[in-house]
């Protein structure tokens, strides 16, 4: 594995990165103190507007870099950024603990997000609720008040207690009212695990109650398995598309060479995510990769040996390049990707927006120059239950005075809905497997303008695609293709044919007199004087007037 790794390392800077169609570009949006969005308090028309095009501005850039996942916090600690029955609205959005902010937040970002053709995944922070000031502020709102059973305070902060069945209850009915209120496309698990320390967490009471003299430690990890099966089974009852998905701690457990030096997700904080992705009660896991060296790359190929036909998208702490963090060097971060990418993991994520927006180090640069060049598409969830839908039907392409405008028909109709794909080539028919052919990653519109140079895009041909909610795509359907070129005949004493032409003569009646492939052979021995007809006939059979002569 040195070995490789070395050889990784060495051709890093020479490769021409090559750029998949179907790959994971997330990032984690940070709403918890206003971290990534939102910088401006809404208190106001005007003042929302403000929190809204930030958002918009934010969502541009993704766009423009050529993502296509938010990873957006939506429970953060005790409470919520949305109208919710359970928990309180955020300090974050008006500066007020509780106070509704005159909108909805996650539904502005969820449409938002599908205008740009980013998918949208609920993050959810777990098992924190918060320190004495947050669940201060929450006062009366806070679950610590609410259902006090359920919460234990340690080393100064309060949290829900994994091993009391009713936590798991608790959890699920959240996620469960955001999929059924909103059309997120995943619902992401944080911190779904005991805190650090863990090991002297205070639940002994609840051991005594509910561990039936199992082991500690696995009772502890057999919670925290539960409330994510609860959650996972949950979420598909109500829609089977929505991708459930968790970010546990970035080194599952000690590898045969590697030590984790003891932080991992196993032992530590009692997270047995490999188990989770053998069991099928999780579609993707982004684990919290923040390592360099040895503490990255064995641990990245132990995630991929054991990932079960899911998605592992490694997360990377690119906040570690701001100089008051701890100064890595940009280089990591690109060896990190290029790795990931190399050995088949399924994307890649960061942590956090902020440091990727403000392009720290030139991150952002890199990403677009030389790994995001073109855009890409998450991949299908082909573990799931769900036939290829059907192509489009009826295609419609015209120029405009503003561009080129394209529509089509829907050929079929699924539970979650569909929507569609644009592609553009220089050659027909379109490759829809080429990222460098994609135009349209998502729209939900029956019709596209195009407003641009087509050189811009290579593009002269154009195809469209249906794709349900769980990514799979139907064949193409072209939107124009190849002007049909007439054939001609050369005239000189004889007519010259074009290769795989038939040369049909006929005299001025319609009645056929001869059919040669070579006509200067052909027409002295059966043609005298007269007019006479000519047609081509093509090598599918269609026939074409070519012409009247006289001999």
């Amino acid at each position: 594995m040195r070995i490789l790794i070395s050889l990784l390392f060495i051709g890093c800077s020479l490769f021409i990165q090559a750029q998949p169609k179907k790959e994971i570009r997330a990032t984690w949006l940070t709403t918890l103190g206003g971290m990534d969005w939102p910088s401006k308090k809404a208190n106001s028309p005007q003042s929302i507007e403000a929190q809204k095009n930030e958002l918009r501005h934010q969502l541009d850039e993704l766009k423009a870099a050529h993502f296509n996942t938010v990873l957006f916090q939506t429970r953060l600690r005790g409470d919520v950024i949305y109208p919710s029955a359970f928990e309180t609205f955020a300090e974050c959005l008006t500066g007020h603990t509780g106070k509704n902010p005159g909108y909805d937040p996650l539904q502005f970002a969820v449409e938002e997000c599908h205008k740009r053709g980013l998918e949208l995944h609920a993050w959810l922070v777990c098992i924190p609720i918060g320190n004495q000031r947050q669940v201060g502020l929450l006062g009366k709102n806070c679950v610590t008040r609410k259902q006090p059973k359920l919460c234990k305070q340690f080393q100064g902060s309060w949290y829900l207690d994994p091993g009391n069945p009713g936590t798991a209850e608790y959890l699920s009915q959240i996620a469960k009212e955001i999929v059924s209120h909103y059309d997120v496309d995943g619902i992401h698990l944080d911190y779904i695990r005991y805190p650090e320390q863990g090991e002297k967490f205070p639940d002994q009471d609840t051991y005594r109650k509910y561990g039936k003299k199992q082991d500690l430690k696995q009772w502890r990890r057999n919670n925290i398995t539960h409330i994510v099966r609860r959650i996972y089974t949950e979420v598909k009852k109500l829609k089977p598309w929505v991708k459930v998905s968790s970010s546990p701690i970035g080194k599952f457990n000690d590898t045969r060479r590697y030590s984790s030096f003891g932080w991992n997700a196993y032992s530590t904080v009692y997270q047995d995510a490999q188990k989770w992705l053998d069991e099928g009660i999780q579609d993707a896991l982004f684990p919290m990769m923040y390592f360099q060296g040895n503490h990255f790359y064995p641990f990245a190929l132990d995630w991929l040996e054991n990932k079960n036909e899911r998605w592992v998208v490694p997360g990377l702490g690119i906040y570690f390049l701001h100089p008051k963090e701890q100064d890595w060097k940009l280089d990591e971060i690109i060896r990190q990707i290029y790795f990931t990418r190399k050995i088949g993991l399924e994307g890649q994520a960061y942590f956090r927006n902020k440091f990727l927006l403000d392009n720290t180090k030139g991150i952002l640069d890199e990403l677009k120059n030389n790994f995001y060049v073109y855009p890409a598409v998450v991949p299908p969830m082909t573990w799931a239950k769900s036939e290829i839908p059907a192509a489009p039907s009826s295609p419609s392409l015209s120029l405009q005075e503003n561009g080129i405008r394209m529509s089509w028909k829907a050929s079929t109709s699924l539970p979650g809905g569909i929507y569609y794909r644009v592609y553009a080539s220089d050659t027909y028919p379109v490759d829809t497997e080429k990222a460098q052919n994609l135009i349209v990653t998502r729209t939900d519109s029956c019709q596209y303008t195009f407003i641009g140079s087509l050189s811009e895009k290579g593009g002269i041909y154009w195809a469209v695609t249906t794709v349900d909610r769980y990514g799979h795509e139907s064949i193409p359907l072209a939107l124009n293709m190849p002007q049909k070129t007439e054939p001609s005949i050369l005239y000189g004493k004889y007519p010259s044919v074009p290769q795989g032409y038939t040369l049909i003569i006929s005299d001025v009646t319609g009645l056929e007199i001869l059919r040669t492939t070579d006509p200067e052979k052909d027409i002295p021995k059966n043609i005298g004087k007269g007019f006479f007809r000519f047609s081509l006939m093509a090598p599918d059979g269609s026939i074409t007037p070519a012409g009247v002569t006289i001999y």
